[in-house]
């Protein structure tokens, strides 16, 4: 392991594998900032079929729990589009007030409205979280970060 300091004057440490070699920031009483929720420290220096196989298993589970969510979403679509409501209408031909079960929304309409929110979902989450975490502050001078995700979202959903 060898140690020095950098351009910064922040103290790391390198360790040397067989594999690669690993840079670590020693603590500096700053608080750390940025650290990584998605990668295991060293992780690329695993062996490349454990990673491809550890990758594969946790892409199954993301998609499993993806179709998990459809799937209440989908019961939820068709527990709303069902309802019903009785309708007094008169019949000319029979000359009577007959009542018949109709439908309350129009099936292909409220399919169309309620995947379009579904779809755009995390696009609104993330446009309301960062609103509201932005309240009380001065405006920025860029664009933010849940404009150019739904700029995203569309041109991928145009694309595809």
């Amino acid at each position: 392991m060898a140690v020095g300091v950098n351009s910064t004057f922040r103290p790391f440490a390198v360790t040397e594998y067989a594999l690669g070699y690993i840079v670590e920031y020693l603590d500096t009483g700053l608080p750390q900032c940025g650290s990584s929720w998605i990668l295991v420290p060293g992780e690329n220096l695993w062996n490349h079929h454990l990673r491809g196989g550890l990758y594969m298993v946790c892409l199954g589970y993301m998609f499993v729990g993806i179709a998990i969510a459809s799937d209440i979403f989908m019961s939820s679509i068709e527990t709303i589009t069902s309802r019903k409501k009785t309708v007094k209408y008169y019949d000319p031909e029979a000359q009577r007030v007959e009542k018949r079960q109709v439908l309350l929304w129009n099936e292909t309409v409220a399919n169309l409205t309620l995947m379009a929110l579904g779809s755009s979902a995390p696009e609104i989450m993330l446009s309301t979280l960062e609103t509201a975490l932005m309240l009380g502050r001065p405006p920025r001078t860029k664009d933010g970060l849940g404009v150019f995700t739904i700029i995203g979202s569309a041109a991928f959903n145009l694309l595809v």
